[in-house]
């Protein structure tokens, strides 16, 4: 017979993007707490379940050769973050996420991990729009760029991040980057369509399946990563704003 799932809800907040819901799962089991984090009731992720958040960073991180400025898009529970700052390579982290009770809850110790993540120092935090952060972020100024701010272009936690995975966002990542950099979007499937795009604005793409146990299921999560070659800057020309940096 299978456990039972409790749940209990630990912070609720509302935006003009909808509903962000943080809850703790239990089992009747007597396991270890989950954290649970919902957006306008769709699952985004989990606290159990965190090997492809781990994954997608480490693949990029092995992607470039000296990775020390990064930009992880889409906070979360804070373990791609995690992953990153693992890396001794890594001199700075700018986080870019869009809503701000998220934000909150990890610096208040709500998530309860949150705050000694967020005390590493080269951690910065831009509550922003990553489309507004991309478009504002200086050219050739970062070694990494990860997306993770859905479970991929066909699961959207909201509809505008549809144009996330189009040409024109993607060739502002690709203006962001050094020499040798590259990006690595993160989905919850196969999406041979973002692959093909990837391969229109960077000189080389990869895709890496990564296999998962969520919950009571087998899931297969994916990884895609464009790269620009090192002798070509990714771009030269924006005002040089302060965006994700």
């Amino acid at each position: 017979m299978e456990s039972e799932e409790q749940y209990r809800e630990l912070a609720r907040a509302e935006s003009e993007r909808g509903e962000l819901v943080l809850r703790e799962r239990r089992s009747d089991d007597g396991g270890p707490a989950v954290l649970e984090l919902r957006a306008n009731g769709v699952f985004v992720m989990d606290s159990v379940e965190v090997g492809s958040e781990r994954a997608l960073a480490r693949a990029a991180l092995e992607a470039v050769a000296q990775p020390r400025t990064v930009v992880v898009a889409g906070l979360g529970l804070g373990f791609t973050m995690h992953e990153v700052l693992a890396d001794s390579r890594v001199e700075t982290c700018a986080v870019v996420e869009v809503e701000q009770a998220l934000v909150d809850w990890m610096r208040d110790g709500t998530v309860a991990h949150g705050p000694a993540l967020l005390a590493d120092q080269r951690v910065t935090v831009v509550v922003a729009d990553v489309a507004v952060a991309v478009a504002e972020a200086r050219p050739a100024s970062y070694d990494l760029v990860l997306i993770d701010v859905d479970n991929g272009p066909g699961y959207l936690v909201h509809d505008a991040n549809a144009a996330l995975y189009d040409p024109p966002f993607l060739g502002g990542v690709r203006a962001m980057l050094r020499p040798g950099g590259a990006v690595a979007v993160w989905s919850a499937a196969e999406a041979p369509g973002l692959e093909r795009t990837l391969g229109e604005v960077f000189d080389s793409v990869r895709a890496v399946d990564h296999e998962v146990r969520l919950q009571t299921r087998d899931e297969r999560y994916w990884l895609y990563l464009g790269y620009l070659d090192d002798g070509e800057d990714g771009g030269t020309d924006g005002d040089g704003g302060n965006g994700a940096g």
